[in-house]
């Protein structure tokens, strides 16, 4: 009879060895890694106008907007993401490969990902103190989902509607964002 196989989860140091050298990148849950696949050109598009809007308000601010290759890690969940875009604004968070207080982080929707992204990453970020504005933009149909941090009530959800602007602060600064901003050059699927 043959022996089974042992289990022996990635600690995080392994994983950030490995992540290191990786040719794909690969997000880490409390042991497990996960490669993570090709972004569709709509998906780089709307993630770049985030990017782009973003960091255009925060220009000659401490805050630092970045896409797509900086890793989150929510230690509190034993775990690193790839968000789309992510806004931080304390200068503590200063390591090179990973930062732990946003306080916007935008996901952009894919059909192989929405479920993480609507769910566990969510259930991930929603424990971030440091967190704002959680923003969850659709590649295939014209719509942004958010969460916002509200002091009295906790978390807020709402849809950006056309004409409106979502207005976050992080860092001491306002920033807005709307529809047009997010989908700027983008050609969605006929619905």
């Amino acid at each position: 009879m043959p022996q089974a196989a042992v289990y022996h989860p990635l600690s995080v140091e392994e994983y950030l060895r490995m992540e290191a050298e990786a040719a794909v990148k690969h997000e880490y849950v409390d042991g497990e890694v996960y490669a993570m696949s090709g972004a569709s050109e709509r998906h780089n598009r709307i993630a770049g106008n985030a990017f782009f809007h973003l960091r255009a308000a925060t220009r000659g601010s401490p805050c630092a907007v970045f896409i797509a290759d900086m890793k989150l890690r929510v230690a509190g969940l034993n775990a690193f993401y790839y968000p789309d875009v992510m806004l931080c604004c304390d200068p503590a968070d200063d390591h090179p490969h990973y930062k732990t207080a946003p306080c916007i982080v935008v996901e952009v929707l894919s059909p192989s990902t929405v479920n993480i992204d609507r769910r566990e990453k969510w259930l991930a970020y929603r424990g971030l103190t440091s967190l704002q504005c959680y923003l969850l933009v659709e590649s295939e149909q014209r719509q942004a989902d958010y969460y916002l941090r509200d002091v009295a009530v906790g978390w807020r959800t709402g849809c950006l509607e056309e004409g409106e602007v979502l207005t976050l602060r992080c860092g001491g600064l306002d920033l807005v964002l709307s529809l047009d901003d997010l989908y700027e050059d983008v050609a969605l699927p006929p619905q």
